[in-house]
């Protein structure tokens, strides 16, 4: 009974905070209409920069950048580290550089450095003259390393103690420090004379041993060291197969200058299972907020390049004109054996990316899984083999016709079951990224053997 009361209030208090935010929503949208700076400003300090982002993000962006306009000093680097980065490089070029200033001041290093990546080089290096000497030395580093990188997430902020100090050591360092420190970690990385990291104690270890307790005695190993240009998706894969809260990054010649922590990594990974998602679909990224122009531009050359497979595909079937014309039912059925094809092959695809992106699927289990899901393609083709051969037979009469249809579904989806694990391997071997234009190749490979397959079958069988 607690567990069912426990659903409804959680479910309440969704529906809760939906109702809350529509509210927000329509709050802010007419303050802004009203040209009302004093309310904007109000309604965006009073909320989270977390849910202020997400309110600001179902606005337009006009209305957006109309509430830059009216209250600047709203959009703190909080809020602009969260909102989207569509939204984000709207908002930074309405703000003055002594603004954006003022705004990453407080910020982590890599949040500091993610709004200014934004920005065009000569308005980052307005930014970068009105922060402090250090602060400009640790932001320009970030620049240094390619986006995506290990070296452009990370932040610059950490704590490390020499391998002699001992638990009451680092914790007066750590309450002098104060305001120094980073705002969230949690490890003390031990270095030696030279900087190199030799372990990491975490922060609750120290806080429950005696002052005494040399901290190489608690010292844990490091399960990895990060080089600066690693891709920030290996970067995650390690925090999850590590199931690591924070990680040392160290530069070539092994000392230690950064640190990446799990907060950052979530924000990785999903960003790399929507990269995912959409590229599977044949899409760019395009945020809420873009028009129709944008999402043409993200859209069409992959609609071009189906259209071209289309074609190819339309070719195949030209080749068969006089079964087609001779056996008015083959057009009927042709359809269904190449969807079957197009929806098995997706199937497998997907799978077969999700097992590249974590890792799963390698060089030594290859030739097993494709097995598998050739096996799989024959026993899925033999099954709707049956049940296809008799909706022919008792829509068409027709024992030679539901045999050719039967056999089709079989061929096409063996091939299918192949193409959707071969072609993301062939592309990931080829160096190209798997989820970008998989689903192009294998809807063509589906779509021209289903087609061949069937209506060679039927030359052979029925004419």
């Amino acid at each position: 009974m607690s567990e069912i009361s426990s659903e409804i209030e959680f479910e309440d208090d969704v529906q809760s905070t939906v109702d809350t935010d529509i509210v927000a929503v329509a709050r802010l949208a007419a303050a802004i209409a009203d040209d009302d700076a004093a309310s904007v400003r109000e309604q965006i300090e009073d909320m989270h920069p977390a849910d202020a982002a997400d309110v600001l993000e179902q606005l337009s962006t006009d209305q957006v950048r109309q509430a830059a306009r009216l209250a600047p000093e709203a959009f703190t680097g909080e809020l602009l580290a969260e909102l989207q980065w569509d939204l984000r490089e709207d908002v930074t070029d309405l703000l003055e550089p002594s603004q954006l200033a003022d705004a990453i001041r407080d910020l982590e290093s890599d949040d500091a450095a993610l709004v200014l990546e934004e920005l065009d080089d000569d308005v980052r290096e307005q930014v970068l003259s009105e922060v402090s000497a250090e602060d400009r030395t640790m932001l320009e580093s970030h620049f240094e390393h390619e986006e995506d990188t290990a070296g452009r997430l990370m932040q610059r902020d950490f704590v490390a103690a020499p391998d002699f100090w001992t638990v009451g050591d680092a914790i007066d360092h750590m309450r002098q420090a104060g305001e120094d420190l980073p705002d969230i970690f949690f490890d003390v990385y031990i270095v030696d004379a030279v900087f190199h990291p030799m372990g990491a104690v975490t922060v609750s270890q120290i806080m429950r041993s005696p002052r005494e307790k040399k901290l190489t005695d608690l010292m844990g190993d490091l399960r990895v060291r990060i080089a600066p240009d690693v891709d920030q998706e290996e970067v995650a894969y390690l925090f999850e197969k590590y199931r690591l809260f924070s990680a040392p990054v160290v530069d070539e010649d092994g000392r230690l200058t950064g640190m990446l922590t799990i907060d950052d990594m979530v924000d990785v990974i999903q960003e790399e299972n929507k990269e995912d998602m959409l590229a599977l679909a044949g899409v760019n990224d395009a945020g809420l907020s873009d028009g129709v122009i944008d999402s043409v531009r993200s859209r069409a050359p992959w609609l071009l390049v189906n259209l071209m497979t289309a074609i190819l595909a339309s070719g195949v079937i030209a080749l068969f004109e006089n079964a087609l014309a001779t056996v008015v039912a083959l057009a009927v059925l042709m359809p269904i054996v190449a969807s079957m094809g197009g929806n098995a092959g997706t199937q497998s695809l997907a799978v077969a990316v999700r097992a590249i992106a974590a890792r799963d699927l390698t060089s030594a289990n290859a030739r097993r899984v494709i097995i598998r899901e050739i096996l799989t393609g024959v026993v899925n083709g033999l099954i709707f083999a049956v049940v296809m051969g008799l909706v022919a037979l008792m829509w068409f009469q027709n024992v030679q016709l539901a045999g050719v249809i039967a056999m089709a579904m079989v061929i096409n989806l063996a091939v299918a079951g192949l193409a959707g694990i071969a072609v993301p391997l062939v592309l990931r071997k080829s160096g190209a990224d798997p989820a970008v234009s998989s689903s192009v190749f294998v809807t063509t490979v589906t779509d021209v053997i289903g087609f061949f397959a069937f209506l060679g079958l039927a030359a052979i069988i029925l004419l």
